[in-house]
This record gives structure tokens, C-alpha cells and sequence, in this order.
């Protein structure tokens, strides 16, 4: 399930392709880009993604608080945090290699034959929880001292994602190991770390955009999660409805990715985008601490909702999770076999390029029913924290904000490539996200 989370990172690195792939004479596959980018944008971008980050999770506590950026009290760094996040790293890359999951191609390489990846995830998440919830019982490890340490977990995630990417821009060039960017002659050294001057690094057997991706973003954020009930149970001696709901929510949504692990590697992010700091550091911090910002907010002001308040944001969440599951699935089964007879009775435009349009069933309803989905599923798991303050809303905020971006790309790309037949479309199904509004 990535289509909202993971173009977070695209309206930080806007760039667009001047030419196709050639070859640097030397045998690497080379991609030339120019930057939209200049140093001054990027240098505010890289400082004011992690401050912004820690005073948001700050602003959720009581505002009798004192600012944790402008108290001398409150530490945003400690080496305790940066060895947890280490451990963490390390052990994601030994699940990495653990004999299970199957191996699976994604596209082709520079060498010209497909690049291999491992899909555990979902086993790597699964012995990561056991061990956490291992430790916890075991008194080796309490959540609460994880949790108080967000600042600093943060700060720590931020050096870590700075090595890692240094290791990446300043590693020498391999022939086969990815595909090489080269932007135009503006682009300054700092433009070119940050946005990344590899397409598909790896090290060892580790592809490192889908580590980051799924072990260090994804899994991540799941672990955020568990700690934060650990520690609500800690506190409070039980876990409010409204919290459960929250952390309940978002792991469904962690867990469908995982087992549908392999959707990654056809995201337009994962085929054209390199990695670089900014990527990196997304994944060290924004997936991980922003996404679940609902269920810090809750952690630090507790809101009680009634059963009954429970029964319809349920219903909220559970249509959203079907519309996106169902239309998801009609649209990957239509496109990989139109005459399949299970899509005999949808209406079709032919259009000029060959193919065919939905123009019935999900895609008859809105333009983009998927993406309704994955908003109708955010806004659920923000409900539970009540309307004493518009924090807890800015993930689903900024997901509708790409979500209405990335269907108005895709929109633009389809007019290109169909014409007249995307133009009846268009006609036949007026609304773009939500029926009957927009």
C-alpha cells in the first residue's frame, strides 16, 4: 500500500528526465536529469525536515510544556538513541538475509538482465515484534523509555540517514551494480547528494531502496507503533479504545503492504527515482514518526470515545480498505489480462494506443478509486484523536494533497497517451477523487 506514503518524497525532489537511458561509454547506464532544485532550496529542505518533525511531535504535548528546542532541560540527542536505531538497522539487514520469502525480479539492470530482490518483510517484521514484545515481558527493555526519547530518536535517525548517504554519494562508481544519474551542468555537489546520483545501489546483496523502503521505513513505523501501546500500558496499567483503534488501523495498513511486498518495486519512486540523503532521510524519520502522528498525539493527550463513536469510524476505514483493495485489484487484473471473463461485463473506450479504458465498475465510479480509498483510510485512523487540535489531521492532510497532485500527473500522462479516448473518459466519469464533489 504505497501510493500516498512513499510520494512524500517526490514533492522534495521534483526533477524531470531530459533523456532515455544511454551508456557512459564504460558500460554503466547513465540517466541525465535536470534539478528544479537549486543549494539554497535543498539546504533549508534538509535542516527544516528534521526540525519541523520534532516540533510537531513536540506541539503534542500539553501546551503548559516548554518548547524541547528551546528548553535546556529536554535533550534531542543521546547516544542510547543512536545505538537502539543501530540495532534496529542491523537487525533488519540480518532478516534481510534470513532463507525465507521468495526472490523475485524487478526491472531490468544496466548488464541487462532483471534485478533480483528479496521479498521477506513480513517475516522480518514478524521476528522483529516477537523479539521486541520478548524483551518487554522480559523487563529488559521498557516502551516508555523508547518512546520519551523521540527527540532524540529523531536527531539519531537524521545522522544515521547522513552516513548511510555519504557511504552511498562518496562509494565508487561499479559497472553493474545500478544505474548511474548525471544532471545537467547546474547541478552543484550538494544537489546531487541529496537527490541521489544512483538509481539501484546495492550493498552485498542488499538493494538499498528497498531496504530503506520497507525494513527501515515501513517496519519502522510498525515498531513506532507497538512501542507507543507498550508504553500507554506502562503508564496507564491498559490501552484507551481510542488509541487501540488508531495502532490497529495503521497495522492493517503496514501488514497489507508487507504481504503484497513485491508492489513496491513498480512504483514510479522505486523505477525512476534515485536515492539519495532526502530519500533516505524520509525513510528514517518521516515514515516512522510522522505517519503515526495520531498515535503520539493520543499518547501525550488521551481522548475516551464511547463504543458507539467506534462502530462508524470502523465502517470508515473498513470501506476504505475494500475500495482500495477491490479497485486495485480490477485495475492490475484488467491490465494484465483484458479478456479475462471475470471483466466481460465493464464497459471499455478503445483507445489510439491500443489498449483499452475502464470506463464501468470502480473506474466508472470516480477517476481514481484507489486513492479515495487510501484517504477514506486515513481519515479513520485520525477520528479517534477528537477535534481539540488539527495535528493529529496532517497526515491525512498531506496524503489527499499528494493523492490530488499525483492523480492530476497520472491525468496529464494519460491525455498524452490516449487523446480523444481519455478525453470521453473524462466525460463519462466527471469526478477525480471524491463522487459528486471533486
Amino acid at each position: 500500500m504505497m501510493s500516498s506514503l512513499h510520494q512524500d518524497h517526490q514533492t522534495l525532489r521534483h526533477r524531470k528526465l531530459t533523456d532515455e537511458d544511454d551508456d557512459d561509454g564504460e558500460g554503466r547506464s547513465v540517466v541525465k536529469l535536470q534539478s528544479k532544485w537549486n543549494t539554497v532550496h535543498l539546504s533549508g529542505v534538509c535542516v527544516l525536515l528534521t526540525v519541523s518533525l520534532i516540533k510537531l511531535l513536540d506541539a503534542c504535548h500539553s501546551s503548559s510544556s516548554s518548547w524541547v528546542l528551546l528548553s535546556s532541560g529536554s535533550s534531542i540527542w543521546d547516544w542510547w538513541s543512536v545505538c537502539v536505531l543501530l540495532s534496529f538497522t542491523v537487525l533488519q539487514v540480518a532478516l534481510y538475509y534470513l532463507p525465507v520469502g521468495q526472490e523475485t525480479e524487478g526491472k531490468i539492470g544496466p548488464n541487462g538482465k532483471p534485478l533480483k530482490y528479496k521479498l521477506n518483510g513480513l517475516c522480518a517484521f514478524s521476528v522483529t515484534l516477537l523479539l521486541l514484545l520478548g524483551v518487554w515481558f522480559c523487563g529488559v527493555l521498557r516502551a516508555a523509555a523508547v518512546s520519551e526519547r523521540v527527540f532524540s530518536l529523531i536527531s539519531a535517525g537524521a545522522a544515521v540517514a547522513l552516513m548511510l548517504s555519504l557511504m552511498l554519494f562518496l562509494s565508487p562508481p561499479h559497472t553493474h551494480s545500478c544505474t548511474h544519474v548525471h544532471y545537467d551542468h547546474t547541478a552543484k555537489p550538494l544537489l546531487q547528494f541529496v537527490l541521489g546520483q544512483k538509481m539501484d545501489p546495492r550493498l552485498g546483496l542488499i538493494d538499498v531502496k528497498h531496504f530503506v523502503m520497507v525494513r527501515i521505513g515501513f517496519i519502522g513505523w510498525a515498531v513506532m507503533n507497538v512501542l507507543y501501546l507498550l508504553s500507554a500500558v506502562e503508564m496507564e496499567g491498559s490501552v484507551s479504545l481510542s488509541l487501540l483503534l488508531v495502532v490497529l488501523f495503521q497495522l492493517i495498513y503496514i501488514l497489507d503492504f508487507l504481504i503484497d511486498e513485491g508492489s513496491v518495486l513498480t512504483t514510479k519512486e522505486f523505477t525512476e527515482e534515485p536515492i539519495g540523503f532526502i530519500m533516505i532521510l524520509g525513510e528514517f524519520i518521516w515514515i516512522p514518526f510522522f505517519s503515526n502522528l495520531p498515535v503520539y498525539f493520543l499518547l501525550q493527550r488521551p481522548n475516551h470515545i464511547h463504543f458507539l463513536s467506534a462502530v462508524p469510524i470502523c465502517l470508515l476505514f473498513g470501506v476504505g480498505f475494500l475500495i482500495y483493495y477491490l479497485s486495485n485489484e480490477q485495475k492490475d487484473g484488467f491490465r494484465k489480462n483484458p479478456d479475462d471473463p471475470a471483466y466481460a461485463g465493464l464497459s471499455t473506450i478503445r483507445s489510439p494506443s491500443g489498449k483499452s479504458l475502464l470506463v464501468s465498475g470502480w473506474f466508472g465510479w470516480v477517476r481514481h478509486p484507489n486513492y479515495l480509498g487510501d484517504v477514506m483510510m486515513m481519515l479513520a485512523w485520525c477520528l479517534p484523536c477528537g477535534f481539540t487540535s488539527v495535528l493529529p489531521y496532517l497526515p491525512a492532510l498531506q496524503c489527499f494533497h499528494l493523492l490530488r497532485q499525483r492523480a492530476n500527473e497520472i491525468e496529464e500522462s494519460c491525455l498524452k497517451k490516449h487523446g480523444d479516448a481519455w478525453r470521453e473518459y473524462c466525460r463519462r466519469v466527471p469526478y477525480k477523487l471524491l463522487p459528486y464533489i471533486y
